[in-house]
């Protein structure tokens, strides 16, 4: 698609910060037929005394390809005849310091598979797309009310090529043909991506974003990656990227000191640097860069088709003291320590995608008690759909964790979680955050003997999946990964084909279709009248239930959840339900069949006119030991 020339009303968008498709303006752009052919160049850098586009086409020789301004609007620009795509490029800025730097494109498509790094003359055009059933469905649902199953994945290490290949990385292309049939068989809904923007440095999450309109050359071209979204779709999977724009890097390359200015970050360090991860920090309250970070969310949907954005470090944005001393930040107007700016920056990123893209998901990594992260801008809220429930996470592993002898005394750490679960539109995440730097991959966290930390990882999912909120879980951990997830190196593939590790993944295939089955366990996550308590104060014996039903339909008959968090088996347990009639078993973690000593053979129970914790009827269960039983009932 030819680019089409910057008109004056796209400068005064873009300097107003509401430019939704700017990158189609700035950056490179393949133009022009046959002779005429050649690639028009655009940058923002308003504060330089002179840019050039270098390349191997001109020997990298600032001298000869010099662009021209755009009145006062900061934009260069420029025409080059027989540049095409595939062309590695930089600009070269003359800072008014007398400094010559030499950078990458920000709106750039493409760069250099690392250690390269400079930008690289790309087109989006040419994947013939064939996801327009599965984007006319999207819209069409509330994610709210539909089953959202997350397999998160850093695809550099969920599997190494067999072939010993440079880059030593599965391609986007294998990984339609591995990852995405994988995925769909243990029932995931949506996959998360790490590190899909450029980024320099292979050991690492990808989260020091050098391109953020490049999708990394190490799994192949952009348009594989359109491939790969394009194959997910068909296949019924959406798919979210993690999404940085909290900091970004200081390579030289890169956006830092961009035009010999502090352009894209603040130029007080107090503002402007996250000091513990060595990192710049988004100047929000300017327009030109709030432009640059909506646009570029805006541009993974537009351009890529993908489902939502997963926000990273949401945290770190709206507080101003995030991560630091006193005296080592500014307050704000008002002399709080909300960034003003950042809040106003995350509504108008939100509103846009919703606008732009109707049931999108944007997704916020937000560890504190702000109010309204999932509340519409409207409303004084953010506006994401979602937020991960870090809260729900940490007590839930904590408690895990524990020798079962010491859960009677932590009974909280279950039953807190429900004073909060409807506050948000959650997400329970076991994510790879926790399963790195010493905290040990999530099978080896589990107290006991192999089987024992089996038991307790199967009841973990069980209650995971249970639990108001849709679910989250790291790759590995469901076939029961034992060392901790390391960047540079694939999974333990072999374990999956031992018989306790793969009796876990079966577990966890079954208890996705369970879920998927079931709209019971996620139609209503965000309603409280979904969810009733049974038995909910028996820390003694380690012991809790809870019914998770549909509202306002008559889909499906209650779940009646039950949880035993101790190796003792609890005979003829009574646990109380409404109505009377038969309970059959859909779930039980102890199954022999996934490695359980298979002690309930209730396949079917028939309740008793006995009240029982405020209810006029009971069911007597054996609970087996360190497992959940589910019973659908009464039908």
């Amino acid at each position: 698609m030819n680019a089409t020339p910057i008109t004056d009303f796209d400068l005064y968008l873009f300097g107003e910060g509401k430019h939704s498709r700017i990158y189609e303006k700035l950056g490179a752009h393949p133009e022009g037929e046959g002779a005429a052919q050649g690639t028009r160049f655009a940058l923002w850098a308003p504060n330089a005394e002179r840019v050039s586009v270098v390349g191997p086409f001109n020997d990298w020789d600032g001298r000869r390809q010099m662009m021209h301004q755009r009145g006062v609007s900061g934009v260069w620009e420029l025409f080059v005849p027989g540049i095409r795509a595939g062309t590695p490029y930089k600009y070269e800025i003359g800072t008014r310091a007398g400094e010559r730097l030499l950078k990458a494109d920000p709106y750039g498509f493409a760069m250099e598979l690392r250690p390269g790094n400079c930008s690289v003359v790309a087109t989006l055009d040419g994947h013939p797309w064939q996801d327009r059933e599965w984007i006319e469905m999207r819209a069409r649902f509330d994610p709210r009310r539909r089953p959202m199953n997350i397999y998160e994945v850093h695809l550099g290490s969920w599997r190494r090529p067999w072939d010993q290949r440079t880059p030593p990385f599965i391609s986007w292309r294998d990984a339609a043909e591995q990852l995405i049939p994988y995925a769909q068989d243990l029932g995931y809904t949506h996959l998360e991506l790490m590190g899909v923007a450029e980024h320099p440095l292979d050991q690492s999450w990808g989260y020091q974003v050098t391109g953020y309109y490049a999708a990394t050359a190490r799994y192949g071209s952009p348009l594989d990656f359109m491939y790969f979204v394009d194959s997910c779709h068909q296949a019924g999977i959406g798919v979210i990227l993690d999404w940085v724009p909290a900091h970004f890097p200081r390579d030289d390359y890169g956006l830092a000191f961009f035009d010999g200015t502090a352009l894209y970050e603040h130029a007080d360090a107090r503002l402007g640097e996250h000091v513990e991860w060595g990192t710049k920090i988004f100047n929000y309250g300017r327009h030109e860069v709030r432009n640059f970070l909506v646009a570029n969310a805006l541009f993974w949907m537009d351009r890529f088709h993908v489902d939502g954005l997963r926000v990273d470090a949401v945290a770190s944005m709206l507080y101003l003291d995030y991560s630091r001393n006193p005296g080592e930040w500014l307050p704000n107007q008002y002399g709080g320590r909300e960034n003003i700016e950042a809040i106003e920056f995350l509504r108008q990123m939100n509103d846009a995608v919703h606008a732009a893209f109707p049931r999108s998901l944007t997704i916020a990594e937000e560890s504190t008690a702000f109010p309204g992260v999932t509340q519409p801008p409207r409303f004084g809220g953010l506006g994401f759909n979602f937020k991960w429930n870090m809260g729900w996470m940490n007590d839930t592993l904590k408690y895990i964790g524990l020798d079962p002898i010491y859960r009677r005394f932590n009974h909280q750490l279950i039953t807190f979680s429900f004073m909060y679960a409807w506050s948000e539109n959650f997400i329970l995440p076991i994510s790879h955050d926790e399963v790195v730097h010493g905290k040990r991959a999530l099978l080896d966290k589990m107290p006991g003997d192999e089987w024992q930390k089996r038991a307790n990882c199967r009841l973990l999912g069980a209650y995971m999946i249970a639990h108001p909120g849709k679910k989250l879980l790291f790759m590995g951990a469901e076939f029961g990964q034992w060392r901790e997830w390391r960047e540079y190196d694939q999974l333990d593939w072999q374990l999956a084909a031992e018989p306790g590790h793969g009796a876990l993944r079966d577990f966890f295939r079954e208890l996705n279709h369970l879920y998927l089955a079931s709209p019971q366990l996620y139609a209503s996550d965000c309603d409280h009248e979904g969810f009733r308590w049974i038995d909910l104060h028996n820390a003694d014996e380690s012991v809790w239930a809870f019914q998770r039903r549909v509202t306002g339909t008559d889909v499906g008959a209650p779940l009646t959840c039950v949880f035993n968090a101790t190796p003792v088996p609890r005979n003829h347990y009574a646990i109380g339900v409404a109505e009377p009639g038969q309970y059959v078993k859909v779930l039980d973690s102890d199954g022999l069949r996934f490695g359980g000593s298979g002690y309930n053979r209730q396949a079917e129970v028939a309740s008793a006119p006995d009240a029982c914790a405020g209810f006029p009827h009971s069911l007597r269960l054996d609970l087996p030991p360190l497992g959940a039983v589910f019973f659908a009932g009464p039908v």
